[in-house]
């Protein structure tokens, strides 16, 4: 996971607090050899101020596209991203955006690739209480002055995590981030990722291809595809996730709509004679 924004301080020199997201008839193609590609179409989502929002779907759906249309590292054919009451415009400050890679620079220590998130502008000693604080958060403390070679995979993902934290977004967009890890190591960063929503309530939307992923750590789970072969995506269906975070991973309740969402996406959840 990395982030390719840049932050500025901001103004009080605070933490920055969660908002909404908006979006209205979000609609995106590319051009290909064989003509137009429409990836989305006519999306519209509504994403409440600290909410967890997971977005599923087929490999190729949109839901990356979609994410990067809301940090501005993309820009929509049609249609508008608001976060908070503005626009989005170009690559938007507001925003952190976290990858499947950790992409730490190899060279530098864990405390040295999370100050690289800061604002721009803060003071030194702001810096490293910040810092100190984030590595604190994410159980890494007594590795800050190790190198990534020197930890493991999920050691350097709480990493960039982390990096990601300290620019203070509004809105933390999360691609796909456990992915590369192994079962285990993925279920503790799913805990983890709450536990740092409970100590910095961010506004989070995160692209998952782990259905049982995104029942525990979303408050909804939105299906991202399109009804015909050929069309662009939209939101299919928008699902409140019930129970209050942590949930039980062994809920009734996360079973049955795993198993309505694993229909929507055309996964079968039954063998017949």
């Amino acid at each position: 996971m990395t982030s390719t924004l840049t932050a500025t301080a901001t103004p009080t020199g605070g933490r920055a607090t969660a908002v909404p997201v908006r979006l209205r008839g979000v609609s995106r193609s590319f051009p290909t050899s064989a003509g137009r590609h429409d990836v989305l179409t006519g999306v519209d989502l509504d994403i409440a101020a600290g909410e967890i929002v997971a977005l599923i779907g087929a490999s190729g759906s949109g839901k990356s596209t979609l994410l990067r249309q809301m940090c501005g590292l993309d820009t929509p054919d049609a249609g508008e991203i608001l976060i908070g009451s503005r626009p989005v415009r170009d690559v938007d400050q507001r925003c952190a955006m976290a990858f499947q890679e950790p992409r730490l620079l190899l060279w530098r220590s864990l405390a040295e690739n999370v100050s690289l998130g800061l604002p721009r502008g803060t003071p030194a000693a702001e810096g490293q209480a910040r810092v100190a604080e984030l590595l604190r958060l994410v159980g890494l403390t007594e590795a800050a002055d190790r190198r990534p070679r020197q930890v493991s995979g999920g050691m350097a993902q709480r990493a960039s995590l982390a990096r990601a934290l300290a620019r203070n977004p509004e809105v933390l967009l999360l691609d796909e981030p456990f992915g590369a890890l192994d079962a285990l190591t993925r279920l503790r960063m799913q805990d983890l990722l709450l536990d740092v929503h409970a100590a910095e309530p961010t506004t989070v939307v995160l692209v998952t291809h782990d259905v049982d992923e995104a029942l525990y750590v979303a408050d909804r789970v939105a299906l991202v595809g399109s009804d015909e072969p050929g069309t662009g995506a939209d939101i299919r269906s928008l699902t409140p996730v019930p129970g209050s975070r942590p949930r039980d991973r062994a809920d009734a309740r996360l079973a049955a709509l795993k198993v309505q969402l694993l229909e929507g996406l055309g996964v079968p959840t039954h063998h017949r004679d």
